[in-house]
């Protein structure tokens, strides 16, 4: 495997070390604005939201933003989960915002990774799908993660192979035993109070929607045999997540 790795650096070893040396600007530009972030209260966080979306209306491109928006991620996390998005994890989160593949190491915290492209590319406003493995990770991730994305003003969506949700933050009052568990046991355990049942087209048009490759696959192709447009599923497709790409691509793709 190393000499296989030897081999194509031959050919790829300057993209990597481009990509690195860019991500190496927007960590600095990151912390660089963490001071100011630190000082905004929770509802100066949240509108910050909807100051990137008409800041991209008037021009700017995702890439201008990403910084300030990654600032802005890292902070919440550490309100709602108790955990700051280290620098390797940044850059984490650019590789993959560049359509690239990142490989984190058990421990490195890629479920975290992931909120900082999620959220970026939603402000799009043409929706996010984060694909996983199964449906119990994607309810676990979309309540656990949904904490982040909720406070900073935007909708989670699960779609599962029997129902779909909506990350739902009334359904249990802050500092409830639910709430409790969730931050505690957030990493391993689903706490379904927070998962609203809604209809899947509801699911899909949620900022950010949580679901399997099964399931978004199959409802693509459901998609394309409808009559009536108003049955329609899925909005377009703008930006995905792929988490266990390696699995999903290449092991599912071997057995299906």
């Amino acid at each position: 495997m190393l000499v296989a790795m030897s081999f194509l650096d031959r050919f790829f070893k300057q993209s990597y070390e481009k990509d690195l040396k860019e991500a190496q600007h927007i960590i600095a530009a990151v912390n660089a604005f963490e001071p100011a972030i630190e000082k905004l209260s929770a509802e100066e966080l949240k509108a910050k939201t909807a100051e990137f979306k008409k800041r991209l209306e008037a021009g700017e491109t995702l890439d201008d933003i990403m910084p300030e928006a990654f600032a802005v991620v890292r902070e919440t996390a550490k309100r709602t989960l108790g955990e700051r998005h280290y620098d390797v994890q940044l850059v984490g989160g650019y590789i993959m915002h560049k359509g690239n593949i990142a490989e984190m190491r058990t421990g490195e915290g890629k479920t975290l990774v992931g909120t900082l492209p999620a959220y970026l590319n939603a402000l799009a406003g043409r929706g996010v799908h984060v694909v996983t493995v199964n449906d119990y990770l994607a309810q676990r991730d979309s309540v656990w993660m949904g904490q982040v994305y909720a406070a900073l003003g935007l909708s989670v969506g699960v779609i599962n192979h029997n129902t779909s949700y909506l990350y739902d933050t009334e359904a249990r009052a802050e500092g409830s035993e639910a709430d409790e568990t969730r931050d505690e046991l957030g990493s391993f355990k689903v706490v379904h109070d927070f998962l609203r049942p809604c209809s899947r087209h509801e699911a899909y048009e949620a900022d950010i929607t949580y679901g399997t490759n099964n399931e978004f696959g199959f409802d693509y192709l459901r998609d394309n045999i409808e009559f009536e447009a108003s049955r329609i599923r899925q909005k377009q497709h703008a930006f995905a997540i792929v988490d266990e790409i390696d699995s999903i691509l290449i092991d599912e793709a071997r057995s299906d």
